[in-house]
C-alpha cells in the first residue's frame, strides 16, 4: 500500500542568480533585490523626447470641496485603506463639519504650495464633531487628528491621479491606441477594437497578423528623473512636477522569505504598484513612446497599428500575404525593441507571441517568424491564442472561449452546491443572488466580441444554456427533467438570449 511506502521527500533546488547558488541569507536578498529592480542600473535617452512634440502648459488649480466630496462618494464606507482601521465611512462623517473639510482641503492645496496650512492647524487639534456615531465616536474620542493620514494619503492621490487623466486627455497627449490604466477603459476595449479591426480587413479582403509583447516589470521600471521630463511634456506646470520629484524620492523596500526579513533597500526607479498614481503614472510613461513609434514607422512606410493595455503591446498589420506580415511585424519589434531601451525598459521574449487571423475555410499552415536576429525568439503560430485573458481563434468563433468561461462558471455553481439544498442553508432568492453575481458574469466575460448584430447564436447559446439549466436547477431544488424556461420564471431568472 502507498501509505506504508517510505514517503518521497518533496524536490528542493537551490536558488542561483547570475550562476552562482544563494546559500546565504545576505546573498538571497543581494539576488532578490537584484532581480525585482534591475532597472536601477539602467540608462535613459533623455533626448528621444525631442521626438515628441511638446503640449502647451495648463494651470493646476486649487482642488475644490465639490471635487473631494465627489471622489469621496464613489469609495465604499466598508473599505479601510490604512492600517488604523479609519474607514471611508468615517471619513464621509468627518467633512460633513464644514471646518473639517475646509481644514482638509488646505492639507490638499499645501501640497502643491497652492495654499496656507491653517493657523489652527496642529498635530495635538482634536477633531470635533457634533453628534457622531457609535463607531466614529469611539475611534475619535482618543485619536487626534494624525490618525487620518493615511486615509487622507489615498484620498488625495485618487484625486491627482483623476486630474492627471483629465488633463492629460484633454491634451492629446494619452495615445489613442492605450486602452488600460486609465479611468473607464476595461480588457473589453481592448478586445472589441481588436475584433472590429480584424472584421474590417476581412471586408477588405485582408488578413490580419498580430505580434503581442510584454515589457520586463513594467512598474518597478519606471525612471524618476525620465518621468519627470515627461509631465513636463505633458504640459504640467513646474508646481506638479516638483510635487513628483518629491513624491518619487527617498524609496525603501524590504523583502520577506517565509519568516525571514530581509534589511531596507533602497529604491530610486519604479512607482508603487497598487498605488491609485501608478496606473496614470504608467500611462503617461509610455504615451511619448507611442507617439514616437508612430512617426518612425511612418518613415519607414509600414503599415502598423498599436494597441496597448498597460504593459501588453500589440502590434497589428493587415496583408494579402502572410510572408509580407511578418516582414512588417519584423521591422516594427527591431523599432519597438530600440525605443523601449531608450525608455529604459525592456521586452520579456518568452512572452512575446504572433498569430494570423484568416477568414478562409481551406487548410492554413502560418509561417513561422524568426526574430533570433535581433535577440528575440522563433515564434511558431498555434490554433488558439490567450490576450487578456480572451481565446482567440484564426476565424473569431470564439467556440474554445465560450466552452472554457461556461465550463468554468458550472464548476462555480456546483461548488456553490456545499452551501445549501432543497431543505436547508441559504434561501432560493440567495442562492438566485450568488448566482447571479458571481458565476454569470465569469460565463458572460468578453461577450461582446462574440455577441453582435447577426452574430450566429446557436452554439453560445446551446452552451450558456446548459450553465443556466444547471443552476436553475439547484437554486428551485427542481428535478433535472423539469422544463427550462418553467424553472426560469419561478426565479425570475432572466433567458441568456435576452440577457444578452
Amino acid at each position: 500500500m502507498n501509505w506504508v511506502n517510505k514517503k518521497k521527500l518533496p524536490a528542493i533546488e537551490t536558488i542561483k542568480h547570475n550562476g552562482s547558488s544563494c546559500l546565504e541569507l545576505n546573498n538571497l536578498w543581494q539576488a532578490l533585490h537584484l532581480s525585482f529592480n534591475s532597472a536601477q542600473f539602467r540608462n535613459v535617452d533623455e533626448l528621444v523626447l525631442n521626438e515628441c512634440e511638446s503640449v502647451p502648459p495648463m494651470t493646476w488649480l486649487k482642488f475644490s470641496e465639490e471635487e473631494f466630496t465627489h471622489t469621496i462618494i464613489n469609495c465604499n464606507d466598508l473599505s479601510a485603506p490604512g492600517p488604523d482601521r479609519v474607514s471611508w465611512g468615517h471619513l464621509k462623517h468627518v467633512i460633513k463639519n464644514k471646518s473639517c473639510l475646509r481644514n482638509i482641503i488646505c492639507i490638499m492645496n499645501a501640497c502643491f504650495n497652492l495654499g496656507h496650512w491653517p493657523n489652527h492647524f496642529k498635530k495635538s487639534t482634536t477633531i470635533v464633531i457634533p453628534k457622531p456615531n457609535k463607531s466614529t465616536y469611539n475611534l475619535l474620542k482618543s485619536f487626534r487628528l494624525i490618525v487620518f493620514l493615511n486615509t487622507l494619503g489615498k484620498l488625495i492621490k485618487k484625486l491627482i491621479g483623476e486630474r492627471l487623466q483629465f488633463q492629460a486627455i484633454s491634451n492629446n497627449f494619452i495615445h489613442q491606441s492605450q486602452l488600460g490604466g486609465l479611468k473607464f477603459k476595461i480588457t473589453s476595449d481592448a478586445g472589441i477594437a481588436l475584433t472590429h479591426f480584424i472584421r474590417t480587413g476581412w471586408i477588405k479582403h485582408l488578413s490580419t497578423s498580430t505580434l503581442v509583447f510584454d515589457i520586463a516589470q513594467f512598474f518597478p521600471s519606471l525612471n524618476h528623473h525620465f518621468m519627470s521630463l515627461i509631465l513636463d511634456k505633458a504640459g504640467f506646470g513646474p508646481l506638479v512636477i516638483n510635487f513628483f520629484s518629491n513624491y518619487l524620492v527617498n524609496r525603501k523596500t524590504s523583502y520577506f522569505w517565509n519568516n525571514l526579513s530581509s534589511q531596507s533597500f533602497d529604491v530610486n526607479v519604479g512607482v508603487g504598484q497598487g498605488s491609485a498614481l501608478s496606473p496614470i503614472l504608467s500611462a503617461l510613461y509610455l504615451s511619448p513612446f507611442f507617439h514616437i513609434f508612430e512617426k518612425h514607422i511612418k518613415n519607414l512606410d509600414l503599415k502598423i497599428s498599436t494597441l496597448s493595455f498597460v504593459d501588453d503591446g500589440l502590434l497589428i498589420t493587415q496583408s494579402k500575404s502572410f510572408h509580407l506580415s511578418n516582414a512588417c511585424l519584423f521591422s516594427s519589434y527591431n523599432v519597438t525593441l530600440i525605443l523601449l531601451s531608450k525608455f529604459g525598459l525592456q521586452v520579456e521574449h518568452s512572452k512575446t507571441e504572433v498569430f494570423h487571423f484568416l477568414r478562409s475555410h481551406s487548410s492554413f499552415s502560418p509561417p513561422p517568424l524568426d526574430l533570433s536576429s535581433i535577440g528575440g525568439p522563433l515564434l511558431v503560430p498555434k490554433n488558439t491564442w490567450k490576450y487578456l485573458d480572451f481565446i482567440f481563434d484564426r476565424k473569431l468563433c470564439f467556440h474554445k472561449h465560450i466552452d472554457y468561461y461556461a465550463n468554468k462558471a458550472i464548476s462555480t455553481v456546483k461548488c456553490m452546491k456545499i452551501l445549501g439544498n432543497s431543505t436547508r442553508g441559504l434561501y432560493s432568492q440567495q442562492k438566485c443572488l450568488l448566482y447571479r453575481s458571481c458565476a454569470l458574469p465569469i460565463a458572460l466575460y468578453g461577450f461582446q466580441l462574440w455577441y453582435y448584430s447577426r452574430a450566429p447564436l446557436s452554439y453560445p447559446l446551446n452552451s450558456l444554456g446548459k450553465l443556466q439549466r444547471r443552476a436553475a436547477t439547484w437554486i428551485l431544488g427542481a428535478f433535472k427533467t423539469s422544463p427550462s424556461y418553467s424553472i426560469e420564471a419561478i426565479m425570475s431568472l432572466i433567458p441568456i438570449c435576452l440577457h444578452l
